[in-house]
């Protein structure tokens, strides 16, 4: 089996390291640079840049001048980050990956990247991303495994932060590009509520469901990232409703039984119901509840809402540039364009309906956090797909928050992930409360 190219990089460790000057930020600009020409070549995490040595070198220096007291440095002092190509940065040309004029995607660099120069991060680069965050791959390797997929959309941003090259990345997620890939790849993803981090600056896939979220090495990585890209976040970990979970705070976990779960392969089953056993003797609460008994039908209005909107989000691009999209968008686009406005209407009433009933079915059997297996199973083999999305589908239908955390790995060696999934809203709560289920999962390791 072949293993990561270098360990993945704590964000909290070397955040903390940088603000006080170890290393200094040209030693880590240079450390950086050199690393990604040595490895980048083998997983193709980070779209190809001319002059990245430069520009960084350039913008540490001005970082360096700003802050030139430890004690009054950002959080992410010096870090460098990567961001997903759909995602808008000054001073670097968005591609979407996709052959189009990377001047006709141009636009105001998003907020979220804002929020990362805010708080002392560099921009390592533009990640790759399947063309325009859709299902068309693009080059990026696995590195636990190159012969296999990262994942996608957000393929470079797990990847980056697997390999070790960055210990912050930036991803989105339509359906599943946060949560699947950082199962593939031995990371943790979190992808928060919907809209608790602005869109503003990202080329849309599915507005209806499109959300920005974060791949890092650690929880606490997580955590810390999204207490600074979150809108309106609090250092507490109780949710809206004020409600301590029971057992003195040890949180209640939900199965969602029946087809849902069905979707996943045997070896991923059997990892997930390993996990299940080692949080219930770690004296967790483990209960089983049927979620999703039309889980088809969710399948389906999801899929037409995100069709209908993908169609829409290019209606101005595809007229005029066609010829240059990929077979796999081309089809999804014309899909979209075959559906009807009123078709859509429907399933977002659906949803509303779903989102009731959820929140009924969780509320009635006391349940804090959804379990699921993050990804069907471990990264298929061959760069031809991104793999299936259809574990993250019910939660990014109803726009909840989800992490992935490493939890065990196929006969092959490849990662596998628990999915945790928190309540609308409740972003801080499911950070907080998965820091013992990470605790427990993580003394399976040998």
């Amino acid at each position: 089996m072949e293993q990561p190219l270098a360990p993945p990089r704590s964000l909290t460790r070397e955040a903390s390291g940088l603000r006080s000057g170890v290393p200094g930020l040209s030693e880590h600009v240079d450390r950086f640079c050199a690393l990604v020409e040595r490895v980048d070549p083998l997983i193709h995490a980070f779209v190809p840049e001319p002059g990245r040595h430069d520009r960084l070198r350039a913008q540490a220096r001005a970082l360096a001048a700003r802050y030139p007291e430890s004690a009054g440095r950002p959080p992410l002092y010096g870090v460098a980050v990567g961001v997903k190509d759909i995602v808008h940065v000054d001073g670097l040309p968005t591609h979407g990956g996709s052959a189009l004029p990377p001047g006709v995607l141009a636009g105001p660099q998003a907020v979220v990247v804002d929020r990362l120069r805010a708080a002392g991060a560099l921009v390592a680069g533009k990640t790759v991303t399947a063309e325009f965050a859709a299902s068309a791959p693009g080059p990026t390797r696995n590195p636990h495994h190159p012969g296999h997929t990262p994942g996608g959309s957000s393929s470079g941003s797990a990847a980056a932060v697997a390999a070790g090259l960055v210990p912050l990345a930036v991803g989105t997620q339509t359906v599943g590009s946060v949560i699947r890939p950082a199962a593939y790849c031995g990371v943790v993803g979190f992808r928060p509520t919907y809209g608790r981090i602005p869109t503003d600056g990202v080329i849309p896939n599915a507005p209806s469901f499109d959300t920005l979220g974060v791949f890092t090495a650690d929880l606490a990585g997580a955590a810390l990232a999204a207490s600074l890209l979150c809108d309106d976040w609090r250092d507490e970990d109780r949710g809206d409703d004020g409600r301590e979970e029971a057992a003195g705070g040890r949180p209640v976990l939900g199965v969602p039984d029946g087809a849902y779960l069905e979707r996943a392969e045997p070896a991923a089953l059997r990892a997930f119901e390993e996990s299940l056993e080692r949080l219930a003797q770690a004296g967790l609460t483990v209960r089983r509840v049927p979620l999703f008994p039309d889980f088809a039908e969710i399948t389906r209005q999801l899929q037409t809402i995100n069709r209908f909107e993908l169609a829409r989000s290019h209606a101005d691009w595809f007229a005029r540039f066609g010829g240059l999209y990929r077979a796999e968008t081309v089809a999804s686009i014309r899909v979209g364009q075959g559906i009807a406005a009123e078709d859509r209407a429907a399933a977002l009433q659906a949803r509303e309906r779903l989102r009731e009933r959820v929140a009924g079915a969780t509320a009635g059997a006391g349940v804090d956090l959804w379990l699921a297996p993050s990804a069907t199973g471990g990264a298929p083999e061959g760069l031809h797909s991104t793999g299936d999305a259809v574990m993250s589908l019910p939660w990014s239908y109803l726009g909840l928050p989800a992490l992935s955390l490493p939890a065990g790995r196929t006969a092959e060696g490849l990662p596998l992930g628990l999915q945790v999934v928190g309540a609308a809203g409740g972003d801080e709560r499911l950070l907080a409360r998965a820091a013992l289920l990470d605790e427990v999962l993580g003394q399976e390791e040998p």
